[in-house]
């Protein structure tokens, strides 16, 4: 029987364009050892024509109907049978030796979590490192600036078993699922390391899920809550879970100049900063504001400043 070191799980939505560079990627992996669990969920376009393409019998192939990001993911979460776990979204892929290198890093270092560096690619083809920091062998509790803003699941590693032990899952149902999932498993991981190298492509497109903004803005309040619920009595990562609050809070209620829906725009900057003032009531002073510029923080500081901001700049 085909032992598998690594599940790698891709969730796959309409990804015609894509998804052939994606599995290119991960059929030519250095290390063999490998199961690929791809899960169809509910595409309407050739994705599936392509896929079925593919001949490999590591791939395992799953058509589901559509449910979204996060019950796909969890699903490939109950099918993997690998010892650690891969997360590549389908308009990605990864470097051919990306495999080896985190999998021996885990297995020499006994880590519950390996992190890479990882390239943006836009679609002019154009590429821009994102480095995410060194730092030695150590837990989130040893070493909390290992949170950075890179919360997504993918150019990590994890060792399946801890996911397994803390039942570590994504949120369903809501949009922005991936930031309480990474930092659940931080806050678990007894052991995170690191391999400094660039060895992820995350393909940045021009009307991306995280770049339109509708109604289903909403969610990431909810999103921050559950983060914030989960980490209120690690003391430890009170200052960068505050930071980070008020960056992704920031974020969005800035976003809302790309609202197409005004009074949706001005309802989500009210609720925003009604959320910040009650959790962070002294936000203005966070050091996230610390490397802005004078006028951009005095309008992200200020609701009525960010309202005509976003009413002006479309």
């Amino acid at each position: 029987m085909q032992k598998n070191d690594i599940s790698i799980i891709v969730p796959i939505y309409n990804a015609e364009k894509t998804i052939e560079r994606c599995l290119n990627s991960l059929l030519s992996q250095t290390k063999k050892e490998l199961e690929f669990i791809l899960i169809n969920d509910g595409s309407t376009d050739e994705t599936e024509k392509i896929i079925k393409n593919f001949s490999d019998k590591r791939i395992k192939y799953f058509k589901n109907k559509n449910q979204g990001i996060g019950k796909s993911r969890n699903f490939g979460l109950a099918q993997a049978t690998g010892k650690y776990i891969l997360f590549v979204d389908s308009d990605d892929y990864i470097a051919k030796d990306m495999c080896e290198k985190l999998f021996e890093k885990c297995e020499n270092n006994n880590l519950d979590i390996c992190i890479c560096d990882y390239y943006k690619e836009f679609e002019d083809g154009s590429k821009e490192k994102v480095f995410l920091g060194d730092f030695s062998i150590s837990s989130l509790k040893e070493n909390p600036d290992i949170i950075t803003e890179h919360l997504n699941p993918w150019a990590k590693l994890y060792n399946r078993k801890m996911l397994i032990d803390n039942k570590i899952k994504f949120v369903e149902n809501l949009k922005y699922e991936d930031a309480p999932f990474v930092i659940e498993a931080f806050c678990c991981a007894k052991r995170i390391g690191k391999v400094n190298e660039f060895l992820s492509y995350y393909l940045v497109h021009n009307n991306s899920e995280t770049t339109i903004r509708d109604e289903r803005c909403f969610d990431i309040l909810k999103i921050v809550a559950k983060i914030r619920k989960y980490t209120k009595d690690k003391t430890y990562l009170k200052e960068k879970i505050d930071k980070l609050t008020v960056r992704i809070i920031t974020n969005y209620t800035i976003q809302q100049r790309m609202q197409t829906d005004k009074k949706l725009a001005r309802k989500f900057i009210d609720e925003a900063f009604t959320y910040l003032k009650k959790e962070i009531p002294n936000y203005k002073n966070n050091k996230y504001y610390e490397n802005r510029g004078f006028l951009r923080r005095s309008i992200e500081k200020n609701k009525t400043l960010t309202q005509i901001y976003c009413s002006l700049y479309r």
